[in-house]
């Protein structure tokens, strides 16, 4: 496959090559010229060519062929007539002639233009030409229209693939970077691959546009074809880490594996792997390690403890142990993230107990365990019904600087709320706001629900206030826990007081909401207001699920 790289558009000389996938012949040239009715003989292209190089200038063109009529295939023969390096000038010349007498050059002779030019090395003149078809071109539904073309004439004209680079690139100049990667994998489609300094222009336009994940895909795709970052790419990966506020978060993990600081190619690297492991992305995000490791492009203690994570993603933890004992025996060290990603999994698995003794090994050893370690811990725990080994994590990672994640502190809440020992969530909750916790619905909607269980009705109201002082307006969830704790309490003029807020902010309530005041003014007696209920009820096309209650009411 023929690859270049252009450090510079303009200095750089071009060779006249043809790419091997696609093959130009003067049967293409013929079959061009021949495409469609000749309407102009080649006496008049003849004359217009011996007229460019005798230098006549536009005046006296205009005045010689003030009768003539311009047309596609008249412009057509004559750009290929002048097809030449040596007469890429004129060809240009007659393209902004003909354009100044009104007529309206088409995709195709744009593209033939372009393709002159750059054989000609005319390289400045061909950018703009490409900025102003792609200006054209900006709401055309048919992205590849331009590509398409530029493909189609590479086989009238002896071009170079530097035009598909700068086709990119100005895509890239133009902010046009989505369609930009999807025309760079139509042109790798038909043979050609662009060189590094358009990934690069492309890569760093995306993310200076603060569309980050594009960035990482693009450098993933870029990987993919073989075509390796320098420094300017990784100081764009980088900058795209640094606006996600990523960066530290990645620097903290690879201290944890590695033990000291990284080089930013090794970072950008273990990111792109990791975020891939994430996305569920398994299979090819270890296909891409191993060639990072051929080319040294990532450490082997990271990528030994990158596979183990991805065995685990996987739920292979016999694989996972496996790839762990070949780390230790080829002198890699133990490191917490591994140990991590373990009790990760054995907290999934409700194997509490081998995740605790894996937490006291880790601590023998001298690894410090980090939040992600304590929170999988927490889950863990508060899923198994496990609430003062919950509660002793807890307290334990507060006391190492740590903070519970959001579904971590939610899963510990939400178990005291149920077992009703909400006062002590609602005080850890308390403790977590000064330090910077945010909660959410979840978190609100359990301590309401823990609290209606105890029918303490002004601690129920004091969280739904506190939630709309935090400017965390109560949603659905939020909604139905307060007004089912009041239908609990008894209080129903409150609990439909709450109703019609709700209505009144778009939120559509459930079936449960509607069953728990129906079911409390029966067993009050007020049989009317539980019907018009009901019949509000079934306008929104909602069904009681207790039939004792729906056939009282009909």
């Amino acid at each position: 496959m023929l690859r270049r790289t252009f450090p510079s558009l303009i200095s750089t000389p071009l060779k006249y090559s043809i790419h091997p996938r696609v093959c130009s012949s003067w049967f293409e040239v013929a079959r061009f010229l021949h495409d469609g009715t000749k309407t102009e003989s080649d006496t008049v292209v003849s004359s217009i060519c011996d007229s460019l190089r005798r230098g006549y200038n536009w005046d006296t063109l205009n005045r010689k062929f003030e009768s003539l009529q311009l047309n596609d295939l008249l412009v057509k023969n004559v750009l290929l007539e002048l097809k030449e390096p040596t007469d890429a000038k004129r060809a240009l010349g007659f393209f902004h002639w003909s354009a100044r007498r009104n007529f309206a050059h088409g995709v195709q002779s744009y593209c033939l233009m372009i393709h002159i030019l750059i054989q000609a090395r005319l390289i400045m003149d061909a950018q703009a030409l490409l900025e102003s078809l792609l200006k054209k071109s900006v709401g055309d539904p048919t992205k590849f229209l331009v590509v398409d073309s530029l493909l189609s004439s590479y086989k009238i004209i002896i071009s170079s693939p530097l035009v598909f680079d700068l086709l990119v690139q100005a895509y890239a100049k133009l902010r046009m970077f989505e369609i930009g990667f999807d025309v760079c994998c139509r042109l790798e489609e038909h043979g050609f691959t662009l060189s590094l300094v358009s990934f690069n222009t492309l890569i760093h336009v995306v993310q200076k546009s603060a569309k980050s994940p594009l960035a990482w895909k693009i450098y993933e795709h870029m990987l993919h074809r073989r075509t390796y970052p320098n420094e300017a790419t990784i100081e764009s990966m980088i900058s795209a880490l640094c606006k996600e506020g990523k960066l530290q978060t990645m620097v903290n993990m690879l201290d944890k594996i590695h033990g000291k600081r990284c080089s930013p190619v090794v970072i950008v690297n273990t990111c792109l792997v990791f975020r891939i492991l994430e996305d569920g992305r398994v299979e090819p995000g270890l296909a891409l390690l191993k060639m990072m490791l051929r080319k040294n492009m990532i450490l082997d203690t990271v990528a030994y403890s990158l596979i183990v994570y991805a065995k685990v993603k996987l739920g292979n933890l016999n694989s996972a142990m496996q790839v762990y004992e070949e780390m230790l025996k080829r002198g890699f060290n133990a490191n917490s993230f591994v140990y991590t990603s373990f009790i990760g999994a054995y907290c999934k698995e409700e194997r509490i107990e081998e995740a605790n003794q894996l937490l006291q090994e880790m601590e023998n050893m001298g690894l410090k365990p980090y939040g992600d370690t304590f929170n999988f811990l927490l889950e863990g725990c508060a899923k198994a019904g496990r609430v003062e080994e919950t509660l002793s994590y807890c307290k334990k990672m507060m006391e190492m600087g740590h903070v519970p994640s959001l579904s971590a502190f939610n899963e510990m809440a939400g178990k005291l709320c149920r077992i009703e020992d909400v006062t002590r969530a609602n005080e850890m909750l308390t403790n977590l706001l000064d330090e910077g916790f945010l909660a959410d619905e979840i978190t609100y909607s359990n301590l309401i629900s823990g609290y209606a269980k105890n029918n303490q009705i002004q601690e129920m109201l004091k969280l739904y206030y506190e939630m709309e002082y935090r400017s965390l307006s109560p949603g659905l969830m939020g909604f139905t826990s307060l007004i089912k704790g009041l239908c609990n309490c008894g209080k129903l003029e409150e609990a439909e007081k709450y109703l019609r807020i709700m209505i009144g902010r778009s939120l559509n309530p459930r079936e449960d909401v509607y069953e728990a005041l129906i079911k409390v003014y029966f067993e009050k007696g007020d049989k009317r207001r539980a019907l018009n209920l009901y019949n509000e009820m079934v306008s929104k096309g909602l069904k009681l699920c207790c039939s004792h209650y729906s056939g009282a009411c009909t």
